[in-house]
């Protein structure tokens, strides 16, 4: 009697609410709980319906929905982990009984799922492989990405919707993201991966030869995207802010680009967007090798121009299609795999050119500055921890300096 006395108090003279209250506890089966009186209060004062619980599923889709000010990527991160994963495994779930152990079940399903696929991906039969073909398993980075969105939707139903009194995600524990190691395609490295077919590091980086070698292939084969990817191998720019450089961003007579805008996407739709920090937007020189290739470039696309003197859009874009168009950021991603696959050499993401810039920068004398600055980094703790990779073969000449220095006798081995 006393707890059904405190539920109605709830109402406070608010006969309508009293009335879903009494409503509430009609519908109580004989020998169940009462239903309990701070998560019917949370209810009331979210404005949502005291007699119809809210799920877990109902409060993320209108979470989503009253989302203000987000980039458009942010939206649609939140949108796909919301139908993929949290609506499947918690969607049901009333959300003031939504408890941690809910969530650590979900992601233990998930884990499980990710090592299935692994499973297949490396399996012998071809049947099994094919399966799983085109699916990529959750790494340890895209599963903080799932938690950091539940935790913030269920923080955002305690603080704004005051729908339950606590985020039921600060509980949850998940294995520490790493950030991968980057690798260098040394002559053992090769011969395993051409063994076994599989790469030391999902993070690889070409030796200075093997970067060589694919700018002369992508010369000869795929001239109208050469000085793209050079510059990006020179200059460590990202897929997107090559594909988003205007044309009075770059200052060849002076020698430097500004880095402003990028081109990403969201699903395969181009989107232009501002770079993504204060540190990406940034200056950079051009050294006369990059000057060379790049002027040769603006010389092609005058000839280009020429040609569809009638039709030629005026994009703005430094790097356009033969066209005049720009060009969409997966395009430039399959024209690079292609290459690569074309001329024999170890398997990099385009992405990983920035790591080589990075590399070839620290070894040709550049600080650890120099580097962050040219690639955009907001911290230099960033940029050592991601883009400073060892190449063995350029610190041979160091790797007998402790033994150089111990005197031995003559007779020592």
């Amino acid at each position: 009697m006393r707890h059904a006395r405190a539920l109605l108090d709830v109402a406070d003279g608010d006969t309508h609410v009293a009335a879903q209250i009494g409503d509430l506890l009609h519908s109580c089966q004989p020998g169940t709980p009462l239903p309990d009186r701070d998560a019917v209060a949370a209810r009331v004062r979210a404005g949502v319906p005291a007699s119809v619980p809210t799920t877990t599923g109902e409060y993320l889709n209108a979470w989503l929905d009253g989302r203000r000010g987000l980039a458009e990527k942010t939206v649609r991160g939140y949108s796909d982990h919301i139908r993929l994963y949290l609506i499947p495994h918690l969607g049901a779930i009333p959300i003031q009984s939504l408890r941690t152990a809910h969530i650590e079940g979900m992601f233990t399903a998930i884990a499980v799922k990710q090592d299935e696929i692994r499973a297949a991906r490396a399996s012998s039969d071809p049947e099994i492989r094919a399966n799983v073909k085109g699916v990529r398993p959750m790494g340890a980075s895209s599963t903080h990405r799932l938690y950091a969105t539940v935790r913030k939707a269920l923080n955002d139903a305690v603080v704004r919707a005051k729908l339950i009194p606590t985020n039921p995600a600060l509980g949850v524990e998940l294995p520490t993201a790493k950030r991968p190691k980057a690798r260098v395609w040394t002559a053992k490295a090769v011969e395993h991966w051409q063994s076994t077919g599989r790469r030391p590091s999902p993070v690889m980086v070409w030796m200075p030869q093997q970067a060589g070698q694919f700018l002369d292939h992508a010369q000869r084969h795929d001239i109208v995207l050469y000085a793209m990817f050079l510059l990006i191998l020179h200059r460590g720019l990202r897929r997107g802010e090559a594909c988003g450089l205007r044309d009075h961003d770059v200052d060849l007579d002076a020698g430097y680009l500004t880095v402003v805008e990028q081109i990403t996407t969201v699903g395969y739709t181009p989107i232009v967007r501002p770079v993504k920090s204060d540190a990406g937007d940034r200056v950079i020189p051009l050294g006369p090798k990059t000057i060379a290739a790049l002027r040769s470039y603006l010389d092609m696309r005058r000839r280009w121009q020429q040609v569809n003197d009638t039709g030629w859009p005026d994009s703005g874009r430094f790097f356009v299609r033969p066209d005049g168009k720009a060009w969409h950021p997966q395009t430039i991603s399959d024209r690079f795999d292609h290459l690569v696959a074309t001329a024999g050499l170890p398997p990099v993401r385009l992405h990983d050119l920035r790591h080589c810039a990075a590399t070839y920068l620290r070894h040709g004398g550049a600080d650890m500055k120099e580097v962050q600055e040219t690639l955009g980094h907001s911290t230099i703790g960033l940029t050592s921890d991601t883009y400073t990779t060892v190449i063995l073969e350029l610190e041979r000449s160091g790797a007998d300096a402790v033994a150089d220095l111990i005197p031995r006798s003559d007779r020592a081995a």
